[in-house]
């Protein structure tokens, strides 16, 4: 598309979206922005495809199956041994020690708590309270339950000094020794080893004396011992106090289960897996042997090889690298490559056709799969030969151009790579066949140009596959011949997938190929036969120039095709109006005599934008459409201007060249640039009285001097040098259509028949003059004459 025709289309789109109000333009994306989101879209869905690598490593075999074919390793492997990576953790596991906690505090708790139970009771009593009234805060201040004769007993043991250290240092020695709830589970774990923590000082202690600790009934025996010693109190009294001193009582040292638990698994998580290596070349499964479970682990770990793809981190990792693999050349090659100028439609039939080719690549795979069960006598590699790489730059290079199927070739090939297990020899294979493809299917005119095509791809396929053969350092071999024959079958294949999808691409995104070119040239089409009858001078003139371009076009290595289809449908918008152009009217009226030079110039113009609206209703293709509308560029209606000139009033108004030249564009491509040329060329050829050679160059130079000085072609990629081409083959055509002819001499029958007319003629005159003529006699000798006449003239038909 033009850059004019992108601004119309972008003028139409605001007045389209202009209506619908603000909130519908606030959802609008830029075309920049919709190429960018389609990019990230292609990558996703790209990295969807790739990132499954299953399939070239069979994993549906069980112990005691048998291999179907050999299997090597084909590079050094890692694989995991669980089992003894789960023996490894369960001892990690069994070493940890358990943990117990040791309270320091634990007797100066109890001591406290006794003291200000009896504090409590004592005080309310000399309150005047009741025995009933003080059980809660004594039960409360003590931390345990009483019964009511405990609590009686309690309140008649004074509050004396002696009765405070004596507590203190019964508790003090009883809880010398570390207290545990059950000694004979301790012993056992002593034996191991155990680790003692400090509550207080949250520090590990040292290894700890058997001797050092007792259990709680020891414990409680010692207090009761310890309390008779250091208390001088009635028997009951010491029994009571006692009592409530064994309640109180807990174990200093316990067992930390949660805390032993976390440290046990913190243990077993430490431990890193174990592997055993394999090999490369190492012969994983031999054919006909039964499968056990140590190579089954081995098959597993193939399968696996390169990257973990069943991680979502592993995932997004390569949909990154992806992304920039795209998006970087499709940056580079956008500033740097002039041909490089995809446009929407052109970028979302590049990622379809980056889908198509990966998904039919894939299925490929899995049919390589089933059919290496039923061949095991194949190598599964030797299968990856026949699969259709170069399909997608050949696709492209016929819709698009060279040089966007060498940027598709480039990445795609990278991409096969990555697919298969980042394999540099499928990466080779894809990159040249895919480039072979694109080079053989330029300037596609007929089908067999794509099986002539697919023929030089299984050449190089072919040869190929002999050097990464011998490059791996492998002899010839069975395996060889039938790499070589699939790499042979893998071009024709290319070909007939081509074939088919060609009409497909053409109906849906509507692109003009060679293919459709040619069925728009063949001269029955409705438009043409509607300009022959309704504009006849058009319609040859349309011819010739065809015939011109062609010849330019090939001179300058354009796309003679293209060329010569646009320029039979360059003036079909003459259609509406054809008796304002002087090549359609004859010996009649000029009806511009009639009318001013503005409506005139305005009558010339219309026929570009009514020859892009048949164009477009006739589905002709964009770039047919293009050139229609690129034609004229924004030539100046020179002979209008100069009328209109001639009859300026300067007092009245002045004339403007802006509404005399063409609305344009100027010529975008080389195609329309040279039918700029050819069209006037041939029409100023019209108006040579003696079309001499010399004539006819000085004609056409003229010509092309005038249109190159007027800046028409300085938006194409013309040069100097196809310029000198371009004239040459004008020359050469012209010369051709306007040869002269040798007059040749009549026979001697013909003058003898000149001679008896004349003499007839002469006859004739006298009888009109003599009034005495005969005239019934002259009828019959003029009525023999003419059929002795017919007669001759029907025996000469059959002549040669």
């Amino acid at each position: 598309m033009t850059k004019n025709g992108r601004k119309q289309d972008a003028g139409q789109g605001k007045k389209r979206t202009g209506s619908s109000g603000v909130s519908a333009s606030a959802f609008h994306l830029s075309k920049p922005q919709q190429g960018r989101l389609l990019i990230v879209l292609l990558c996703l869905v790209l990295t969807f495809i790739i990132v499954p690598k299953g399939g070239f490593i069979p994993d549906y075999y069980s112990p005691g199956d048998i291999a179907s074919r050999d299997i090597k390793a084909p590079r050094d492997l890692l694989v995991p041994d669980d089992p003894l990576t789960e023996k490894k953790r369960i001892e990690a596991e069994k070493n940890v020690l358990p943990l117990y906690d040791f309270d320091s505090r634990a007797a100066q708790d109890v001591s406290e708590r006794v003291l200000r139970g009896l504090r409590v009771l004592h005080a309310e009593l000399n309150k005047g309270s009741s025995l009933e009234d003080l059980q809660g805060p004594v039960e409360e201040a003590l931390g345990i339950d009483l019964t009511r004769k405990e609590l009686s007993a309690l309140s008649e043991i004074p509050l004396s000094e002696d009765v405070v250290n004596g507590v203190q240092k019964a508790l003090a020695l009883t809880l010398r020794n570390k207290i545990v709830g059950n000694r004979k589970l301790f012993n056992a774990d002593l034996e191991k080893g155990v680790v003692i923590r400090d509550l207080v000082s949250q520090q590990e202690l040292g290894k700890i004396a058997p001797q050092d600790v007792i259990g709680m009934g020891e414990a409680q025996e010692r207090l009761s011992e310890n309390l008779q010693q250091f208390l001088d109190l009635p028997d009951d009294q010491r029994e009571m106090l006692t009592s409530v001193f064994q309640q109180l009582l807990r174990p200093s040292l316990t067992f930390n289960k949660t805390e032993t638990e976390i440290r046990k698994r913190a243990a077993g998580e430490a431990v890193k897996p174990v592997f055993f290596q394999v090999k490369k070349g190492e012969m994983i499964v031999r054919v006909g042997e039964r499968v056990n479970e140590e190579q089954i682990k081995r098959l597993r770990a193939l399968r696996d090889v390169g990257s973990d793809y069943s991680t979502l981190r592993t995932a997004f990792g390569l949909m990154v690298c992806i992304l920039l693999l795209v998006y970087t050349t499709h940056h580079y090659a956008k500033h740097n490559i002039r041909k490089y100028r995809p446009e929407l439609r052109d970028l979302l039939f590049l990622a379809l056709s980056f889908i198509g080719l990966f998904i039919l690549i894939k299925l490929a795979i899995f049919v390589s799969n089933a059919l290496e069960s039923a061949f095991p006598y194949i190598d599964s590699a030797s299968y990856y030969y026949i699969f259709p790489f170069a399909v997608g730059a050949m696709l492209v290079r016929i819709v698009l151009n060279s040089e966007v199927a060498l940027i598709f070739a480039v990445v795609s090939a990278l991409l096969m790579g990555i697919l298969f297990g980042n394999s540099m020899v499928i990466t080779l294979f894809a990159l040249v066949g895919s480039l072979t493809g694109a080079h053989w299917v330029r300037h596609c005119k007929t089908r067999s140009t794509l099986y002539r095509a697919g023929l030089h791809v299984s050449l190089i396929n072919l040869v190929l596959v002999v050097g990464i053969h011998f490059v791996a350092g492998r002899v010839p071999d069975l395996q060889l011949l039938y790499k070589m024959g699939f790499a042979v079958a893998g071009g024709f294949l290319c070909a007939v997938i081509v074939n088919g999808t060609i009409p497909l691409v053409e109906s849906a995104f509507k692109y003009t190929t060679d293919i459709k070119l040619l069925e728009l040239a063949n001269m029955n089409s409705p438009v043409l036969r509607e300009l022959m009858i309704q504009a006849p001078g058009t319609y040859h003139h349309s011819i010739i120039v065809g015939n011109l371009v062609e010849a330019a076009a090939e001179a300058i290595n354009a796309n003679p095709l293209l060329a010569r289809v646009a320029a039979y449908y360059h003036d079909i918008g003459k259609i509406r109006k054809p008796l304002y152009f002087i090549e359609n009217t004859g010996n009649s009226i000029n009806r511009h005599d009639k009318l001013a030079p503005s409506m005139s110039a305005l009558i010339l113009m219309a026929h570009v934008k009514d020859g892009v609206e048949l164009a477009r209703e006739n589905k002709l293709g964009q770039p047919l459409v293009d050139i229609i509308r690129q034609h004229h560029g924004t030539a100046l209606i020179k002979f209008f201007f100069d009328k209109a000139k001639s009859r300026e009033d300067p007092g009245v108004q002045q004339i403007d060249e802006r509404d005399y030249r063409y609305p344009g564009p100027r010529p975008q491509t080389r195609e329309a640039a040279v039918i700029m040329l050819a069209d006037a060329v041939e029409a100023a050829s019209r108006t040579l009285t003696d079309p001499t050679p010399a004539r006819i160059q000085g004609m056409v130079q003229k010509i092309i001097n005038n249109i190159f000085i007027d800046g028409q072609l300085d938006e194409c990629e013309l040069t100097l040098k196809d310029l000198h081409a371009i004239a040459k083959s004008f020359n050469r055509i012209l010369a051709g259509i306007f040869h002269h002819r040798i007059d040749y001499p009549e026979p001697a029958y013909k003058e003898r028949e000149k001679d008896k007319d004349r003499e007839k003629e002469g006859n004739r005159k006298k009888n009109l003059e003599d009034p005495n003529r005969e005239p019934a006699k002259e009828a019959k000798d003029r009525e023999a004459e003419s059929a002795q006449g017919s007669a001759e003239d029907l025996k000469r038909l059959g002549m040669s």
